[in-house]
């Protein structure tokens, strides 16, 4: 079993300079849609965590042949071997939903096991069944899989009762093969998917709409290869952006796209952190000898990402009163709050609000990992706990984020990974 240690200071203040991995939701999606072809797929800027090496293990036995050399990917399709994705893969991972609408546009059949992934709240897959059956698919829920079939998917119009990035990408995806046009409404808007539709362009889809609420795909007959670079990953940064912000550092990062953090941007002004936009690509960032509190409330993007809220309320414990963070997109997403109050925290929850009480101390301890972000927030806190602190169960951890503990030790915190 590995944990994570880290010696704290509240004294501590990290300096230097960070590179931002690959976006890990973006990669995801790039990789199923190496299913809509049998050419290859060549993806730059991939992040080595383990969703990406747990969605090729599924996209393998599906079919696909695939080469990582550093943080660059090749993939090829040839011929689909399997048209099932298989429970004890699928089960680890959320996202493994996404070869469902590939599986169907191009090979008419597909058997996905229902999906896992973190405890962070209720995230029903029936929009991405709903959406797929105005497509012309037939669906069965059996056994704990969803079976699909398909002669041959045709254009509609379709308008998500909420909105769903894992069905956007889906139905997005499968639109590219069907017949005739396809009008989604009530998209999700999130870069990762705007990453996605450059890529299927890329590989001759043709859509329109891109980052908007209303996309428009005209389905082509076949698709073909194509070599696409991965975003950075913007909660990777914003977890850095927030840890500047805690220690009252002075960061440097590159491989960023600025414009993409805009809300997350706003509210660490707002609490005094200074940040300076050096070029296209890389950003200052300078905290403040005094947080100020706020409130903050989730939503879906350009709103403030729910993937912050947990490092959020770590900078708020340090704020200089109290701020109440809402989160309005995921129930039971408060899981590492019990973690924080074991560090001295002074949070209560209040149905989907989380009253944060600064400034307070907080002092090491042993904490337990729930969830990606929620891993992600305990390494902050850790670092300015006085004393030692333990994060265990990081495999939620190396799910999204890579090197996390490595990059925070080049900048001057004392953190290592240890086995036990």
């Amino acid at each position: 079993m590995e944990k994570i240690r880290i010696h704290g200071n509240q004294n501590l203040r990290l300096k230097g300079k960070v590179r931002i991995s690959g976006a890990k939701n973006a990669v995801l999606p790039a990789i199923t849609a190496s299913l809509l072809t049998k050419d290859k797929i060549r993806l730059k800027n991939i992040p080595l965590v383990e969703d990406v090496h747990t969605i090729l293990t599924l996209m393998k036995e599906l079919g696909a042949n695939y080469n990582i050399k550093k943080n660059s990917l090749s993939i090829q399709v040839k011929k689909i071997q399997s048209e099932q994705a298989s429970y004890d893969l699928v089960q680890a991972m959320r996202a493994s939903i996404l070869v469902l609408g590939p599986l169907l546009a191009r090979y008419g059949k597909a058997i996905v096991a229902l999906p896992g992934g973190c405890a962070i709240g209720s995230r029903p897959i029936d929009l991405h069944i709903h959406g797929l059956e105005k497509l012309g698919a037939r669906i069965s829920l059996e056994h704990g899989y969803i079976q699909a079939e398909a002669n041959k998917l045709h254009g509609a119009e379709i308008e998500f009762e909420k909105k769903t990035v894992g069905g956007t990408e889906n139905l997005i995806m499968a639109a590219c093969l069907a017949l005739g046009e396809t009008v989604l409404k009530n998209c999700a808007r999130e870069p990762e998917i705007s990453n996605l539709c450059d890529l299927l362009i890329k590989m001759g889809a043709k859509i329109d709409g891109i980052g908007e609420e209303t996309i428009r795909i005209k389905g082509v007959r076949e698709l073909g290869g194509a070599t696409h670079e991965i975003i950075p990953d913007r909660i990777e940064a914003g977890t850095f952006l927030v840890a500047s912000a805690l220690t009252r550092g002075n960061i440097v990062l590159t491989n960023i796209k600025p414009d993409q953090l805009d809300t997350v941007i706003e509210k660490l002004k707002y609490s005094g952190t200074q940040i300076e936009k050096l070029n296209n690509h890389s950003l200052r960032v300078v905290g403040s000898e005094e947080i100020r509190p706020q409130d903050i409330t989730t939503s879906p993007y350009p709103g403030f990402p729910t993937d912050m809220q947990a490092q959020f309320i770590v900078m708020m414990t340090q704020a200089s009163g109290t701020s109440i963070i809402t989160e309005t997109i995921f129930d039971r997403r408060f899981s590492h709050i019990n973690e924080l109050l074991r560090l001295g925290a002074n949070i209560e929850v209040s149905g989907d609000k989380a009253i944060v009480k600064g400034k307070t101390p907080l002092s090491g301890a042993e904490t337990i990992a729930s969830d990606l972000r929620a891993s992600a927030s305990l390494v902050l806190a850790g670092l300015i706990a006085n004393g030692e602190t333990i994060v265990t169960e990081v495999e939620h951890l190396d799910r999204g984020y890579e090197k996390l503990e490595s990059k925070l030790k080049s900048l001057g915190a004392k953190i290592e990974r240890i086995k036990e």
